[in-house]
């Protein structure tokens, strides 16, 4: 289940964000700027989707995600990358993404939409729960990056059911599927840690 999440990683680096990274480079931008900019744009984002302007959120969502395939190129590509940088580059990715479902929940909180409020709760916690999973995985020494729906693919849902117009069936993908990826990684982990302590 990686093989097509790291091949369509691998040929956007080479084909998008490699060329990109250069030029940002080549302007003295910092990877850790670009991180801090990504996360400007997804309060942004949570900001139009509170305000009901889904669609345009959705858009600069998509926006803000594509900054998070730079800050690692100009990392690599610049020769800085460091252990802070990959920490905050994480939480970074995890705050932003909580702050969309946020933006998502005050949308249908103010509307009087329980449906819609709970789904977004869910969809954070959820997604929260598939993050968690992968790094304790790895603290563990184990990989952790298996299962359907990481945090790409999770981007792609809700992007498409804000911009399509069906945010609440993206929400309740996301929900089914992200529960299910933290059940294989609990398995996953499970099969290689059989026999420790």
């Amino acid at each position: 289940m990686k093989a097509p999440r790291l091949h369509a990683k691998q040929w956007a680096e080479r084909r998008v964000s490699g060329p990109i990274a250069r030029l940002l480079i080549a302007l003295h931008i910092p990877a850790s700027a670009i991180t801090l900019a990504g996360l400007a744009v997804a309060g942004g984002a949570a900001y139009l989707i509170a305000e009901g302007r889904l669609l345009v959120g959705g858009a600069v969502m998509l926006a803000g995600a594509a900054l998070d395939m730079l800050d690692g190129a100009v990392a690599r590509l610049a020769n800085s990358a460091s252990r802070f940088g990959a920490y905050l580059d994480s939480v970074a990715d995890r705050a932003g993404e909580a702050v969309v479902f946020f933006g998502l929940l005050a949308f249908y909180a103010r509307d009087g939409h329980l449906l819609g409020a709970y789904l977004a709760f869910a969809a954070a916690i959820a997604a929260m729960l598939v993050s968690y999973s992968r790094a304790r995985a790895e603290g563990l020494g184990v990989t952790g990056d298996v299962g359907l729906l990481g945090r790409p693919e999770r981007i792609v849902v809700l992007g498409a059911g804000l911009l399509l117009g069906y945010p609440l069936y993206a929400m309740g993908v996301i929900v089914a599927l992200a529960l299910l990826t933290s059940l294989q990684r609990l398995w996953h982990v499970h099969r290689n840690t059989r026999g420790g302590e």
